[in-house]
């Protein structure tokens, strides 16, 4: 009586296959959210070269000067710091280079059509960079900019919630004031 061996799958249920799974986060943009009032947001490839790929694999970007542009019916990825790869040779990518964005024809019409009808100020920022099962991917988000008093109206709404929860919190432990 011979027994057949069972083939090794990992999480995504492929025989053989090594590659991660899941989404990973690489660098988050903290201050878009404190800046912009996120409308809407969209999940795009980037178009990487070899070195830049290894450099965010050891978490070496920032996102806070990036934005995106639409031209030609392409969107570009600008001001984004991918630090050079350490053991990179003369391949290394420019730190700060532009980056094409892989989008559906129909994503990036709509987004052209929603930044051209706007005319007060939405912008295209990249909210977080990650690997979605070992590719790397770009969260954008379609935003507002803030003014100053709308950034203390949320910074004053986030304090008292969490005055709200630390109260609520104390109460449910038999603690009150």
């Amino acid at each position: 009586m011979s027994k057949k061996p069972i083939p090794v799958t990992n999480a995504s249920g492929r025989a053989g296959s090594n590659k991660p799974t899941g989404r990973q986060l690489i660098a988050s943009n903290r201050k878009a959210r404190h800046d912009y009032a996120i409308l809407d947001t969209f999940e795009a490839g980037i178009s990487l070269t070899g070195t830049e790929v290894k450099s965010l694999r050891a978490g070496r970007a920032s996102l806070v000067d990036g934005y995106a542009t639409i031209s030609e019916n392409e969107i570009w990825l600008r001001g984004v710091h991918i630090a050079e790869y350490a053991e990179g040779t003369w391949t290394n990518h420019a730190p700060r280079r532009a980056r094409k964005l892989l989008l559906h024809r129909q994503e990036i019409e709509r987004l052209a059509g929603k930044l051209r009808e706007s005319s007060n100020g939405l912008a295209l920022v990249p909210l977080s960079i990650y690997f979605s099962d070992g590719k790397v991917k770009v969260e954008l988000g379609l935003g507002r900019g803030k003014k100053e008093y709308d950034k203390r109206q949320s910074m004053a709404e986030r304090d008292a919630d969490r005055e709200i929860a630390r109260f609520a919190g104390r109460r449910a432990k038999g603690m009150s004031d």
